[in-house]
């Protein structure tokens, strides 16, 4: 393998340039307009561009074009497409993968769990034999898209068509697969490896139940609940069912651990690398050696045989990934877009961070929200959530809302330190939004600096300045009125003792507490990130956008695409009536009339791309 195109973008790009440099293989990276200066193009060897991601015939000819002899899909995108493998195998281009054929059959959740059952691994029932609630998700893909929980049969026609709409738009495909739903379980699976030689070994398995919409928020190896039974059944049942499919590359078997009763089913296989394989490489060594998860798969790919077996293979310490989202996980989890003016990601030892995202750098909605991932690692569980808690606390992200801090909460929360929490505990616990209070004592106190040593200040600047006596308080205007005495050390009157201040980075005694943050304060925006999460503190009448919804107005709540408009102007709606739908990252979501009155407005259009906080319908109350 001389050189090797990385058919993907972001994070897992840069992660699989990094191996392939480090194994001397050249790389290539692909790039729509949109990427032209990201961070994956400048790492690689070469760039070419295609118009998108997921066109076959483009990739295929941006191989061709760069002589590359091996493709790395990373996931999504076309890393699951059976027709892409197929393609590459008829130009003679190797797929870090596995064949078209294994692809086909795995990669599709309804023909996977037919070989399941001929490989004698448990399946969960079907929906129709086990009554309502079932789960009915999308037999092509995977990451929860196309997945949609059903309690009743009034539900049914809604939520399948719902999950047909984003199957297709997600995998091209709006097959679906109803099944029974189980509601406490443990998502469990087992990372398996296999060579063109015959052997296949399992690199033991990880926890992903933190997860919300069926989309995984925290990831943990090894599983800290399972008993010795449980793991003994998922890791064979795993090894079993890659062996009988003639399974080759990496991939993973995912299970559902049904707390109720202790019994593991078979969900799906992901026949490719997973967003969580951090975990797995921080926590397995073979031989007592760490390894590469990319490098093991490119060495399959290029036909050598693994070179360890089951035995060589053990675990040690604790792992937990976390996965930064550009969204507002207390503002309706609603997908974000804009410009990061400053990153900080964490470093130190047993901390690892993958990303691609940078201070500068433009985030768009026309791809997946995640932006990077903190690992951590250490002796055991508890010292592992702790340097967790501790790297999250020094990542921040300013000009773009991030779900850190609600990671931040997660990790330091007692559900999660006890591993209490389940598949579907996100999806109804009530996770408090972190306070505003230091952040703001922060924020004004280096408002109150800057405006004392403005160079360009004038003898009437508020300053606080006074002849023959100490700085009066200065009045700070943020998202409210601060008083902040220097002179005192207080603000609002709070004990506030600055520390440091260099580069953004504040370090205070406040109340006798050390506290640190990124603080940006310029005279249009006032950004805090504490404890990993942003705070925008700007006055309110300094404020560009809004989307406040008042009077029957309804506004775009986040920058996406129209994908349904329902109603015309003059035409009388019910309260709760539908009126439309959009799309961003993925994520549907319905705009309702607030009540009962007549459409005077219809601002939106079906695949119109729409900015944060545009108009879209206006609703007069009935009189």
């Amino acid at each position: 393998m001389k050189t090797l195109l990385i058919a993907n973008r972001g994070e897992i790009a840069v992660r699989v340039m990094r191996t392939a440099r480090a194994m001397g293989i050249r790389t290539v990276a692909l790039f729509t307009d949109l990427d032209h200066a990201a961070p994956h193009v400048r790492a690689a060897d070469e760039a070419v561009r295609v118009e998108s991601y997921l066109g076959i015939d483009a990739v295929l000819a941006a191989a061709r074009q760069s002589g590359a002899d091996a493709v790395h899909p990373g996931y999504g995108f076309l890393s699951e497409r059976a027709p892409f493998a197929a393609a590459l195998e008829a130009a003679g281009i190797t797929l870090v993968g596995p064949s078209a054929a294994v692809m086909e059959q795995m990669g599709r959740k309804d023909a996977a769990r037919e070989i399941a059952v001929a490989a004698g691994v448990p399946v969960v029932p079907r929906g129709e034999d086990a009554g309502y609630p079932v789960l009915v998700k999308a037999a092509a893909g995977g990451g929860g898209k196309g997945m949609r929980i059903v309690r009743s049969a009034d539900e049914y026609d809604e939520a399948v068509a719902a999950a047909r709409r984003e199957a297709l738009s997600a995998f091209g495909d709006d097959t679906m697969l109803v099944e029974k739903y189980v509601e406490h379980g443990r998502h469990i699976e087992v990372q398996v490896l296999a060579d063109a030689h015959g052997h296949v070994v399992h690199l033991f398995e990880r926890d992903c139940s933190t997860q919300r919409r069926h989309q995984k928020v925290l990831e943990e190896a090894p599983a800290p609940t399972i008993t010795p039974q449980v793991r003994e059944l998922v890791t064979t049942s795993a090894v079993a069912l890659a062996r009988h499919v003639g399974y080759e590359n990496a991939g993973t078997v995912e299970f559902l651990l049904d707390s109720d009763t202790g019994e593991a089913y078979f969900l799906e296989m992901n026949t490719r690398l997973q967003v969580e394989h951090p975990v797995t490489e921080a926590t397995v060594l073979v031989e007592g050696q760490a390894l590469d998860l990319v490098e093991l798969q490119l060495r399959v790919a290029a036909g050598e045989p693994l070179p360890f077996t089951q035995a060589d293979v053990t675990v040690s310490g604790h792992a937990i990934e976390a996965r930064v989202y550009a969204e507002d996980s207390f503002g309706g989890f609603l997908p974000q877009a804009g410009t990061a003016s400053i990153v900080r990601w964490p470093s130190g030892p047993g901390v690892r961070v993958d990303h691609a995202l940078e201070s500068g750098q433009v985030v768009s909605t026309s791809y997946d929200p995640m932006l990077g991932k903190v690992i951590a690692r250490g002796p055991d569980r508890e010292s592992a959530r702790l340097a967790l808690v501790e790297a999250l606390d020094d990542t921040a992200v300013l000009g773009l809302t991030t779900n850190t801090g609600f990671l931040r909460a997660l990790a330091a929360g007692e559900a999660f330190r006890d591993a209490t929490i389940d598949t579907a505990w996100l999806d109804h616990a009530d996770v408090p939004a972190p306070s505003a209070d230091v952040p703001r004592m922060m924020a004004a106190w280096v408002s109150a600096m800057l405006t004392a040593g403005a160079s360009d200040g004038h003898p009437f600047q508020a300053d606080g300045f006074r002849l023959g006596a100490p700085a009066a308080p200065t009045l700070v205007e943020l998202d409210r009125d601060v008083f902040v005495d220097r002179h005192a050390g207080t603000v609002d009157g709070v004990p506030f003792v600055m520390l440091s201040a260099a580069d953004h980075v504040i370090e205070a005694i406040i109340d006798g507490r050390r506290q640190h943050a990124v603080v940006n304060v310029q005279p249009d925006v006032v950004d805090v990130s504490f404890r990993g999460q942003r705070f925008v503190l700007t006055p309110p009448d300094r404020l560009a956008d809004t989307v406040a919804a008042g009077d029957g107005i309804l506004v775009a709540p986040m920058p996406g695409t129209v994908l349904e408009v329902r109603v015309v102007e003059g035409e009388v709606v019910a309260e709760g009536d539908v009126l439309g739908m959009m799309e961003a990252m993925k994520m549907e979501l319905t705009l309702k009339a607030p009540f009962a009155g007549t459409v005077t407005t219809v601002g939106a259009a079906v695949g119109q791309q729409v900015a944060l906080g545009a108009r879209l319908f206006v609703v007069e109350e009935e009189s």
